[in-house]
């Protein structure tokens, strides 16, 4: 680990942001370039003592997990995400295969204002949300380890079923097996693939009743209906984009024609403004 090369480095990309940049209010005479070390902290889920050492060149060895937080705050390129795990004394992540994402997504996301979009990996880890995903179906960012994945979620805790209809928890079952066995295919040997599955079926027997099944998913668009305990139902139409490495997807919702899911989701955005400002 090159504690010298690493403080330079993140001081630098961090006196680069600007709080827009990353969807923070500018503030008023602030004193330093950039973001402050507090909202780097905040970003990427640390403690601002902790990033502060990392930034005076006396703080512990960082884990690929704090680097890859690290990576996602500071808005880093995938070649300037690697040289941070380089610096850190860690191999970066293989291109592809890794939860790294890059500014020009997070960017995009930043400026979806009105509509519902997250990113997640093709095991269904959600990696960033926007704050209308984080107010529709609640915040994955405390989340740590498999508790970010939707299908492990799903397959072992009920609770997270509820901000859907009962009835319609059947057909999702199906689509979250079906998008996984086509993942296992593609990526046939992958450590993390193997792992997933294998606790999965061991976790939970509908899972493992529905793996037998051996439906493939199809990575198409779907309506989903949604249920917000202030707003009610909301019927939406996922999209799936891909990423270049095909490994990311961006979802995007928005609402289904004939219904009155704009209405809802216009409410629910005056509502988290509520909400954060307090009122």
């Amino acid at each position: 680990m090159d504690r010298t090369e690493l403080a330079d480095f993140l001081r630098r990309r961090r006196e680069q942001l600007q709080p827009g940049t990353v969807g923070l209010p500018p503030g008023a005479r602030r004193r330093t370039p950039g973001l402050r070390r507090d909202e780097v902290a905040l970003l990427a889920g640390m403690s601002t003592d902790y990033y502060t050492r990392l930034e005076q060149a006396r703080g512990p060895r960082p884990s690929v997990q704090v680097l890859a937080a690290l990576a996602r705050a500071l808005r880093l390129t995938d070649s300037e995400r690697d040289h941070l795990y380089h610096l850190s004394g860690h191999q970066a992540p293989a291109r592809g295969g890794d939860s790294h994402v890059g500014p020009g997504i997070l960017h995009v996301l930043s400026k979806l204002d009105d509509t519902p979009a997250l990113v997640i990996s093709d095991l269904g880890e959600v990696l960033v949300q926007n704050r209308m995903h984080t107010l529709l179906a609640g915040d994955y960012t405390q989340r740590r380890g498999l508790d970010r994945c939707i299908p492990w979620r799903w397959f072992t805790e009920p609770g997270s079923r509820a901000i859907f209809p009962p009835e319609d928890w059947e057909a999702l079952s199906h689509k979250h097996v079906a998008d996984l066995r086509a993942v296992s295919a593609r990526r046939a040997g992958d450590a993390d693939v193997t792992e997933l599955v294998a606790r999965l079926r061991a976790a939970s027997p509908e899972f493992e009743r529905l793996w037998h099944e051996h439906e493939v998913g199809t990575g198409t668009g779907h309506i989903k209906r949604m249920i917000h305990p202030e707003v009610g139902v909301l019927e939406l139409i996922c999209e799936p984009l891909l990423t270049p490495s095909a490994t990311r997807h961006v979802l995007i919702y928005y609402p289904a024609p004939g219904t009155d899911t704009q209405d809802k989701l216009d409410l629910l955005r005056v509502i988290g403004t509520q909400s954060m400002t307090g009122s």
